[in-house]
């Protein structure tokens, strides 16, 4: 009976250790609504392009100086980090919201439609969040502050990650997730996950979309240059015609994705963007370039495709006399979800969003994939629209005329910040 007792004693304090409830962070979020709209609108008409988001950078970094946090700012040129400690010990969690805008000049015709113009490739350009970023960014705020305000009974951390330059840092520079990383946001505190929103790709409206392994693609850019011997268009046989080579090494190129490598392993994509050459009708040029993307959802594949796209293309070109040179640059890997991780929240998914959509793997890229590279990691898509609306009637993203039905904004709140909950105090 006294052992009964001073067991109970014993366990009293930790049952009275408050927990936070499913029902106040929904309360919180409805609250935080019209706040988080005001962000978004603020955002949408102040877009800057990657590695200058100065204004956004001072944006975020005030509103969550309001709240009580103390963030640190000029990460990775413009990013900026700040951590909610909870009132209990625990792990320390992340969201990442990218902040960067687009050269895209807006169509929406909304009455906060960026007028913004900037330079981009030595081209004056309009700039727009025509990829959703301004609402990846006031729904991270919009967490924060749900997150902040039950901060006491927490049982862990947050690390808040506003990160540049997703899009792509301008020509030269670093930028983005991998140099955030470089520059040691991970190196004194790591987390045990990180979680990330992206709003559109063609999901549902206000539903979430997700699948456990391989999400987003690798996405690797090529340059060949093909090197034949210039000569008179009338004379084809006095030179090496690199513009049949090039025609003839574009269709050899989509032999890899449909006869060189395993089709059950894993989808992949090879495609030439840019075919550049020749100067005059009756001019046979002395060479040609081919600039394409690669996109892969398997490492060993990724790393074989590379290698076939080289040996196919100069296979071709020494048939003929010419000479090839290659050139490749990696981009971000491929973004996977921890399939560990996506089942341990899954319930946290249905429970916030309804229904969760498990959708296929898309093969647009995101550098998210670094994070998750480094701890477990969750990204998921939620859906733009209207909920009575088809998705694929939509403009899509990096369209002139992408927009975001802003209620759905509360559901990206709601995402967050149960995520960062059910994660701790399960």
């Amino acid at each position: 009976m006294r052992f009964s007792v001073l067991i109970l004693a014993l366990l009293a304090p930790l049952a009275a250790q408050a927990q936070v409830s499913h029902e106040q962070l929904d309360r919180l979020a409805s609250e935080a609504q019209t706040q988080v709209v005001e962000w978004r609108r603020w955002f949408h008409q102040n877009p800057e392009l990657g590695n200058r988001e100065f204004k956004t950078a001072a944006h975020i970094a005030d509103a969550l100086t309001r709240m009580g946090l103390e963030p640190k700012t000029g990460i990775a040129h413009t990013g900026v980090v700040a951590i909610i400690e909870g009132g209990r010990p625990g792990p320390m969690v992340a969201l990442r919201s990218d902040i960067d805008a687009l050269p895209v000049t807006e169509q929406t015709g909304l009455p906060f439609a960026s007028t913004v113009k900037s330079e981009y490739n030595g081209q004056e350009v309009g700039v727009m969040h025509a990829c959703g970023h301004d609402n990846h960014m006031a729904m991270l705020l919009g967490a924060a502050w749900v997150l902040n305000s039950v901060k006491d009974d927490l049982a862990g951390s947050v690390m808040l990650i506003f990160q540049p330059a997703e899009e792509g840092a301008p020509v030269g520079e670093e930028g983005g997730a991998e140099l955030m990383l470089k520059e040691g946001i991970f190196a004194e505190r790591k987390p045990e996950a990180v979680f990330g929103i992206h709003v559109g790709i063609n999901s549902p409206g206000g539903l979430v979309a997700a699948r456990p392994g391989p999400l987003m693609a690798a996405a690797d850019r090529f340059l060949l240059t093909v090197k034949g011997r210039q000569t008179h268009g009338a004379m084809p046989w006095n030179g090496i015609d690199p513009i049949v080579i090039a025609a003839q090494i574009v269709l050899g190129l989509q032999t890899i994705g449909s006869r060189q490598v395993n089709v059950t392993l894993a989808p992949s994509i090879v495609s030439v963007g840019r075919i550049s050459g020749g100067i005059r009708n009756n001019v046979i040029p002395d060479q040609v370039e081919l600039e394409g993307t690669i996109r892969t959802f398997d490492e060993n594949m990724r790393i074989e495709i590379h290698e076939r796209i080289e040996k196919t293309a100069r296979g071709i070109a020494e048939s003929a006399g010419a000479e090839i040179e290659f050139k490749l640059d990696l981009g971000y890997p491929v973004v996977v979800n921890d399939p560990e991780l996506y089942a341990r929240m899954m319930p946290t998914l249905e429970r916030v969003s309804g229904t969760v959509v498990e959708v296929t793997p898309q093969t647009v890229a995101e550098d998210f994939s670094y994070y998750a590279n480094e701890t477990p990691g969750l990204f998921v898509f939620l859906g733009n629209g209207p909920e009575d609306i088809d998705p694929a009637t939509l403009p899509t993203n990096h369209s002139p005329l992408f927009d975001m039905h802003e209620p759905n904004l509360e559901v990206g709140v709601r995402v967050f910040s149960n995520l960062v909950v059910d994660y701790l105090q399960n």
